[in-house]
């Protein structure tokens, strides 16, 4: 029978041979040899080729066109009855050309520093074949740790934006910075709201076009060897309302008319450069009855998706799709910034990985052409490495089998232990959809705590973490990468028992003396979870900034926020319901002892352009000093209220008793807890007692958004006798 396959093995005597047309195909020619010498006993030689029929088989790597590869990043990888032949445009795809065809023999990266080589007796390749390479999108790029390794990139085929962008994302500021026009020129700047703001820029003021065209000018000049450059509003909802403006945005959909009307204007006069925007925010929807100038690159920002499912299967997902089809036929160049972590989180679990083969085919079917995946940057999060892996694939082939490039991952990095790592991760997924809840990238394991990281799914992924540690069999490398995943756990638990309390499952008991107090060994179990996460080189826990340093002396803070007071066991009403998502534990989380810190997510309850109205059945409570716990968090639209009124039933009536102004609101975007003291003897005189608490009537100047209101937060309404 013939052979059908080409093999190359280690036989005494043979020359095994990697074979280049020139010069600039030794770069990939060495790196070929280098992964192969590690693999097959018999070393490689690079040759330059020539007409002499060889006897034994080669390797040709060749930079040609001679495929009529249409795309940069194409390339083919083919043979004869002999020979193997590589084939690309070009030196990076000649690259990618061998990382594939090393893959194809069993070569693996799994992150930058984690590289498997297989010990190979001889590698085959099916004779008289040629296959064709192209990826899923022109343009590729995951931001998560390994990315930032120039051979990682290589080898999963991934573009890099810190290269190829002179001017990345948000860009009005650095094209017109306001420190140097807005004082003298605020006309340059957006009329929002009734008045000049620095957030943005009038999009038809013709000196604005000037400058900016300047600007771009010696930008490009400057870097002339980056691909594309941004043109891009802030990273806030701040549009221009002048007249000018107005008349665009009416004619054209919304305030992305005036924008798209501005970047053209700007495009034409740099007609051979590619320029890119955000569709974000309150630019979301492509412009109608407007044609983008086709040197125009749309990145389009859907963020508020639900992450808990594919997006063809979710039925809250529909209008996205149907914007997302008119973007496609609308952009000649459309892109695609996606969410695929928890931001506020990094070490919550968050099982989205079932999603990513529907949502990357959707993207593809409608005409998005490049993807830039937003992970974590440089820092190490929840099952980082399983997640990059899995999203290079599928960025350059939409089509891969996800469950069997999970499974080919698994087996390399967690070894032993991989079986276990799979049903902890199909478990944590199974209980997410089974839960028909919402994933959010802003949520956390608060919010998750009655599904998929309910007390009971903790324990269950905790004991499958154990038996991942057992299969191991002490394995240092393998112990590490288990304890890693651990840290998820650890996090969750922290979080919830911050918010349980004094409760099952809360940070704190009640001692001898009624007196709260953190359990014992706990904040020595947190302590270690800083110290862990340091030495991962884990250096901050969510996208804003929180180090694991400072999350432990977090946690010592809040440990003290406790007190104990008369009304820890009053009956507390809401007259006014508080707003959907910041409900905490109800009336009774206002009268538990334990102070809000400064995530709102936790215990706080909000009321969102609302007055909240709370009752407290006090039954003759001798009491004369109410202390009540604000949040000040202006960056999410949280404020102290204008003032509170105090009123008393009694004989069937309320009476009203005391009366609080709160000081001017000013501008601070410290986020603190401020506590608010009211001192009556008449407290004690009345059935119960209603706290009206006025919440800001509109926002403050500097915090007006459309469609945006002022928010109250409280944790804990305190009594006492004094």
């Amino acid at each position: 029978m013939a052979q059908s396959n080409i093999i190359i093995e280690n036989k005494m005597g043979n020359e095994n041979t990697i074979h280049i047309t020139e010069e600039n195909a030794k770069p990939a020619a060495k790196i070929l040899k280098s992964y192969l010498d590690k693999s097959l006993l018999n070393p490689f030689f690079i040759k330059i080729e020539n007409n002499n029929q060889e006897t034994t088989s080669a390797i040709h790597l060749r930079i040609s066109n001679s495929e009529n590869q249409k795309d940069i990043n194409s390339f083919v990888i083919k043979s004869d009855s002999k020979d193997i032949f590589l084939v690309a445009p070009n030196e990076k795809s000649l690259r990618y050309a061998v990382y594939t065809l090393l893959e194809s023999w069993g070569f693996r990266k799994f992150t930058s520093i984690d590289t498997y080589i297989p010990k190979l007796k001889k590698v085959e390749f099916p004779k008289n074949t040629t296959q064709h390479y192209k990826p899923s999108f022109e343009y590729r790029v995951i931001l998560y740790p390994d990315a930032y390794d120039e051979d990682f990139r290589d080898w999963h085929k991934l573009d890099w934006h810190l290269n190829d962008f002179s001017v990345w994302g948000h860009s009005f500021d650095k094209l017109l910075p306001p420190k140097e026009y807005f004082k003298t020129n605020p006309e340059f700047y957006a009329l929002y709201e009734g008045n000049r703001r620095a957030e943005s820029l009038c999009m038809t003021n013709d000196t604005v076009v000037a400058l900016v065209t300047k600007k771009m000018g010696k930008i490009i000049a400057e870097n002339p060897n980056t691909t594309f450059y941004s043109v891009s509003q802030n990273d806030d909802a701040v549009y221009c309302e002048c007249a000018q403006c107005k008349l665009l945005n009416e004619n054209h959909g919304g305030p992305q008319g005036s924008l798209y009307y501005f970047l053209n204007k700007i495009a034409v006069l740099f007609p051979k450069t590619k320029i890119t925007t955000l569709a974000y925010l309150h630019t979301y929807k492509p412009p109608t009855g407007l044609k983008i100038e086709p040197n125009i690159y749309t990145l389009f920002c859907p963020i508020e998706l639900n992450r808990g499912k594919s997006i063809i299967n979710d039925s809250q997902s529909k209008p996205f799709i149907k914007i997302l089809q008119n973007w496609g036929k609308t952009a000649s160049n459309l892109y695609l910034w996606d969410y695929t972590v928890q931001f506020s989180n990094y070490f919550s679990p968050f099982p989205n990985f079932h999603t990513f083969s529907d949502n990357y085919k959707l993207f593809k079917q409608n005409n998005v052409k490049g993807l830039f995946v937003q992970g974590y940057a440089d820092v190490p999060g929840d099952f980082s490495e399983l997640r990059q892996y899995l999203l290079a694939k599928i960025l350059w082939d939409t089509e891969i089998n996800i469950e069997t490039t999970t499974d080919d991952f698994l087996r390399g990095f967690y070894g032993k232990a991989a079986s276990n790592i799979k049903k902890y991760l199909i478990l944590l997924t199974d209980n997410q959809k089974n839960s028909n809840a919402d994933l959010d990238i802003y949520s956390g394991p608060v919010q998750s705590r009655n599904t998929f990281l309910s007390p009971e799914a903790m324990n269950q992924y905790d004991q499958l973490l154990e038996e991942a540690l057992e299969a191991v069999d002490g394995d240092l490398t393998l112990e590490s990468r288990i304890h890693k995943l651990r840290l998820a756990l650890e996090f969750v638990f922290f979080e919830q028992s911050k918010f349980y309390g004094k409760d099952q499952h809360g940070m704190f008991i009640i001692n001898e003396k009624g007196e709260k107090e953190v359990k014992k060994g706990l904040n020595e179990r947190v302590r270690k979870f800083a110290e862990t996460c340091n030495q991962f080189g884990i250096y901050e826990l969510s996208e804003d900034g929180l180090s694991p340093d400072k999350y432990y002396e977090d946690w010592l803070e809040i440990a003290k926020e406790t007190t104990t007071h008369l009304g820890e066991k009053m009956q507390v009403n809401f007259l006014t319901a508080p707003a959907e998502g910041f409900t905490g534990k109800g009336g009774y989380g206002l009268v538990d002892g334990i102070r809000g810190h400064t995530d709102y997510n936790i215990n706080w309850i909000g009321w969102y352009g609302t007055n909240p109205e709370i009752e407290l059945i006090t039954n003759n409570l001798e009491f004369n000093q109410l202390k009540i716990n604000f949040l000040n968090n202006q960056r999410h639209w949280i404020f102290l209220p204008k003032k509170i009124l105090i009123y008393g039933f009694k004989k069937k009536k309320w009476n009203l008793i005391n009366e609080k102004k709160i000081v001017n609101l000013t501008k601070d975007y410290t986020v603190k807890t401020s506590q608010i003291e009211i001192q009556d003897k008449n407290f004690s005189n009345f059935e119960k007692i209603k706290l009206i608490i006025e919440n800001q009537e509109e926002l403050p100047v500097w915090r007006k958004r459309k469609l945006k209101k002022p928010m109250v937060m409280i944790d804990e309404i305190e009594l006492y006798k004094k």
